[in-house]
């Protein structure tokens, strides 16, 4: 896909990190910008400074879904590209005992089931009904109508101890990649995951430097946190790339996660 002024983008949780340098990198190529976060102000300013549009949008909810594609259109025109980087974390372990007390405790599946339902549905929810709307559009030269690129995690693969839920999530985003693939194939819209390893969002920018430091000589080579400009030169290439759909990638400095 040419990517250019004619061609309109939604990415979700672009307020910040990768969303952030994703939604950046589609714009300086002339791509009409979408920004789908529930954190207004700053959303509100990303846009902003790349002539995009804001809309306030909470991945767990078909109304307030529905209503982001229904502004960003409004705006921009009927998306081509989709990029899904809303999400969230947590870690707990699934049973555990306090060493002092020896209170027993487990990770409710209440709070699993959030988890489930920002990481996993709510990827779900929008690449649904961003693909019913690229189903209205006419092909590229080619028969391409759109692109999608899902946000997992190495968790997919080697989730650390108190990442079950985290864990199922992006495994979950994992496994519908090629099945959404195959299910619009025939229409010409493609999807794609990346599967980030330590990168230098603001989760964890958060924490000393020291640890951040620490984090990054983990990684075999380069020995840093990824950039999250780095994430997003990868979504840029596979929404480019017409060649590329289906598929799961690791964007990680070869790190492999141990237990903790």
């Amino acid at each position: 896909m040419e990517l250019n002024s004619s061609i309109a983008a939604v990415v979700t949780g672009a307020a910040s990190g990768l969303g952030e340098a994703t939604a950046r990198a589609l714009a300086a190529k002339g791509v009409k910008v979408a920004i789908f976060d529930l954190q207004k102000d700053r959303g509100e300013k990303v846009a902003a400074e790349i002539g995009g549009t804001f809309c306030e949008v909470n991945v767990t909810s078909d109304e307030s879904v529905a209503a982001g594609f229904a502004k960003a259109r409004a705006a921009n025109g009927q998306e081509r590209i989709l990029v899904n980087c809303a999400g969230t974390g947590n870690a707990v372990k699934t049973a555990s005992r306090d060493k002092k007390t020896g209170e027993i405790k487990f990770f409710h599946a209440r709070d699993f089931d959030r988890i489930i339902q920002i990481n996993l549905v709510g990827t779900y929810r929008c690449i649904a009904m961003s693909a019913a709307g690229m189903l209205s559009l006419e092909p590229l030269p080619g028969g391409e109508r759109g692109a999608i690129v899902n946000t997992a995690s190495v968790a997919a693969q080697d989730g650390q101890i108190g990442q079950a839920a985290y864990s199922a999530s992006k495994g979950g985003v994992n496994a519908v990649t090629l099945v959404v693939a195959r299910d619009l194939a025939q229409e010409g819209i493609r999807c794609n995951t990346i599967m980030p390893g330590l990168f230098n969002t603001p989760l964890l920018a958060s924490l000393p430097d020291q640890v951040r430091q620490a984090l990054g000589a983990q990684v075999p080579f380069p020995s840093r946190l990824g950039n999250p400009a780095e994430y997003a030169s990868l979504a840029v290439q596979m929404v480019e790339n017409g060649y590329f759909n289906g598929e799961c990638v690791r964007l990680d400095g070869a790190i492999r996660m141990a237990p903790r």
